[in-house]
């Protein structure tokens, strides 16, 4: 391959991917917005297969240590590092995501976000105060959610500090028991087959003030990531002396994750039962073949 067609490639790789993913997201959305406007089973089901086909359009090859099986609804807590955390965990959980308010008002994003049902949240102190309500009455009513407590998004090389604000909603209970809260690690560490260093976790990690237009091509053109996602030990409110105290522990639990990921210490070992259960419908735990294979082929 001659060098200006190599450097033309990923160019071409990036368009060739985005033409899928377009045209996957606009077939998912119609399909979303008449299940929702019927109240169908397939409304809650559709927004895990879209972000399963994401992932294999992007040649993103998932890893999920100890995937819960849990009855009831669960506080899932995790560290945040790209946009892509967002597809990898809504394929992995039958989950509602909870985003910073903006979000919603994203073009393109915002409608799609809240197509899945997803729940926004003031970051502002006087409009916070009132969010743990809104999302105990998700809980009560049997929906687990996703939280990103950082608040912002890392370089992936790091965990920051977890807020504690919306761990305040983990004492909300169901059928007299405070529901679980999950710590979960998400870590980009491979590329294609090999442990990815910190020069290219930048191409995938999103921060900072990076422009999301032009590092999403990037990411299109690159491909190939490799996520380790942990499921940590359920652990309730009850069991600590304040939210700050589980926060706390969240933050060391999902650190604890990241550097055993990085490193290579976590041994992966594929679930028995490669089907899981998501109302009416079953869904394998991930997209493990042609739509995977043909994107590594793009």
């Amino acid at each position: 391959m001659s060098g200006g067609t190599s450097r033309a490639w990923p160019h071409l790789r990036a368009a060739m991917r985005a033409a899928a993913l377009v045209g996957v997201t606009a077939g998912a959305a119609l399909l979303q917005l008449c299940a929702l406007r019927l109240s169908v089973p397939l409304a809650r089901v559709l927004p895990r297969l879209w972000h399963r086909m994401c992932c294999g359009l992007l040649a993103i090859d998932v890893r999920a240590h100890g995937l819960p099986d849990a009855a009831g609804p669960v506080l899932y807590v995790c560290n945040h590092a790209s946009y892509l955390d967002v597809p990898v965990l809504g394929g992995l959980l039958d989950a509602r995501f909870v985003a910073k308010s903006e979000v919603a008002r994203w073009p393109v994003i915002g409608a799609l976000s809240m197509l899945q049902g997803t729940i926004f949240v003031e970051r502002r102190p006087q409009g916070a105060r009132c969010q743990p309500d809104e999302l105990r009455r998700v809980l009560r009513s049997g929906a687990s959610l996703i939280v990103f407590p950082e608040g912002t998004s890392s370089d992936g090389n790091r965990v920051l500090p977890f807020k504690s604000t919306l761990f305040a909603a983990a004492d909300a209970a169901v059928d007299g028991r405070e529901v679980e809260v999950r710590p979960v690690t998400i870590a980009y560490s491979r590329h294609g087959g090999m442990p990815m260093g910190r020069r290219l976790r930048p191409c995938f990690a999103w921060y900072g003030d990076m422009t999301l237009v032009r590092h999403l091509w990037g990411c299109l053109g690159t491909g190939g990531a490799g996520i380790d996602v942990v499921f940590h030990e359920p652990v309730r409110l009850s069991q600590f002396a304040s939210r700050k105290e589980l926060a706390r522990h969240c933050q060391a639990q999902a650190a604890r994750g990241l550097s055993d990921a990085l490193s290579g210490r976590i041994a992966f070992r594929p679930p028995a039962d490669t089907r899981a259960s998501a109302g009416r419908f079953a869904l394998p735990i991930w997209p493990n073949s042609a739509i995977l294979e043909t994107a590594r082929e793009i």
